[in-house]
């Protein structure tokens, strides 16, 4: 199912402080990829792991279940399996309650065209941080 088939889903930006390059590598991508697996209540549609930032669509199972529980144990369980670093997480995170196809899209676009904006690379899929935009080509 795409995202934009979906009733409610949440776009959530999570950023670190401060504002460098500490996520662009393959161990805190990995690391991230190991931390959504643990969130069983939560549909990630896609993610996006920028040098200082992550970008996701996502959707809980359960109309109970909070983003501001979602960024606090994401961050928690990344950094039990990260380990030491020289930047730690900004408090709390951006997220937007997404609410027609149309919106949802736009963000699916957003997302997948933000290392290309940041001039990393030529065209998304060069980009070696980033899953779910396999499906929308």
């Amino acid at each position: 199912m795409l995202p934009w088939e979906c009733k409610v889903i949440y776009f959530i930006t999570i950023c670190i402080a401060p504002r460098r390059d500490g996520l662009a590598n393959d161990t805190a991508w990995g690391t991230v990829c190991e931390t959504l697996t643990q969130f069983d209540k939560w549909n990630t549609y896609c993610i996006m792991t920028m040098p200082d930032h992550i970008h996701l669509l996502t959707a809980p199972l359960d109309s109970e279940l909070s983003v501001a529980a979602f960024l606090k144990w994401f961050k928690r369980w990344f950094n039990e399996s990260y380990g030491a670093r020289e930047w730690r997480w900004q408090p709390g995170g951006f997220d937007r309650l997404l609410r027609t196809s149309e919106s949802i899209h736009e963000k699916w676009n957003y997302i997948r065209e933000n290392p290309v904006r940041a001039g990393l690379v030529a065209h998304w899929k060069q980009w070696p941080y980033q899953r779910g935009f396999a499906d929308d080509e």
